[in-house]
């Protein structure tokens, strides 16, 4: 049987127009993984801080958002749909990541085209075990005897062009920025640069804490944030502030990690960048008890 041709354009407006629609509906997920408690009182509030990124990301359109709070999801399906992941958790040989099959619960959501974000201790894992995949995934991290990790005050007077940029205003704070990461060789776009004092590089040989070419670079700026756009056409997001919880107060330090979480999930940031509003009552939220001291 043959259709009217105005019967078949009609039915050909009404199928696109639901399948515009309902790719209209769909919303990107992101999933947020807080890593235990391990530092001092407002050092590495990995639940609060990522339950204070939820509150905000969940002001913007379009947007799912799931957290897992202390510790590495228990399901293994967890990341199922994930269009973003955001790990802001202790790293090093403790890092969640690397342990029992977890390297492989983010390969398979990489390979779906997964965005990946790592918040401060988060980016470091072994250069022999988790090396490799951060660089390939988020396009550095804190290799040790190679980074350094010192707490400075960062001056950031110049943002990049670039959509996890937008509406950042040039700002300064403290925090354990660290620098001198490993990098790929392309595809990496910093985001946060600032000149570490002198002080900061000053240290004798440490795992963590200076070599010979961290001191020779004195007066070099140092990129602390980035962003990785995978060969792949994943995206990657590295930050190394988020030592001290007080700082996701700061608006614009607060914004460049809301922009860097749309952006990984590929969508559009706004022109002014992602705006929200922490009070002092919301940074008192959700705290941990602590009980062992500082060890990165």
């Amino acid at each position: 049987m043959r259709w009217p041709r105005f019967t078949t354009w009609l039915l050909f407006t009404l199928l696109c127009a639901a399948g515009l629609n309902s790719r209209a509906d769909e919303k990107k997920r992101i999933v947020l993984v807080a890593g235990t408690p391990s530092h001092g009182p407002g050092q590495h509030e990995h639940n609060a801080g990522v339950l204070l990124l939820k509150k905000c990301l969940d002001t913007v359109p379009g947007l799912e958002t799931v957290v897992f709070t202390n510790g590495w999801p228990a399901h293994t399906n967890a990341f199922d749909g994930a269009d973003a992941i955001v790990l802001y958790m202790d790293g090093g040989d403790r890092h969640p990541a690397i342990q029992s099959d977890h390297l492989a619960q983010l390969a398979a959501a990489m390979k779906r085209g997964a965005g990946l974000a790592c918040l401060h201790y988060a980016v470091e894992v072994p250069a022999h075990k988790g090396g490799m995949e951060f660089l390939n995934w988020i396009g550095g991290y804190f290799e040790t005897n190679w980074s350094v990790n010192p707490v400075w005050d960062a001056e950031f007077t110049a943002l990049p062009p670039h959509p996890i940029a937008n509406g950042v205003r040039p700002f300064k704070i403290r925090d354990e920025w660290y620098f001198h990461m490993r990098f790929q060789d392309e595809g990496v776009t910093p985001i946060l640069t600032a000149i570490p004092p002198d002080s900061a590089r000053d240290h004798p040989d440490d795992p963590h804490a200076g070599n010979p070419l961290v001191r020779a670079a004195k007066g070099m700026p140092e990129d602390v944030a980035w962003a990785y756009e995978r060969p792949d056409g994943g995206r990657g997001f590295g930050f190394t502030g988020g030592h001290f919880h007080e700082n996701w107060g700061n608006d614009d330090f607060r914004k460049v990690v809301l922009n860097a979480i749309l952006w990984i999930a590929k969508m559009d940031v706004p022109p002014n960048g992602v705006e929200s509003t922490v009070t002092p009552d919301d940074l008192k939220q959700n705290l941990d008890p602590k009980a062992k001291p500082a060890t990165d």
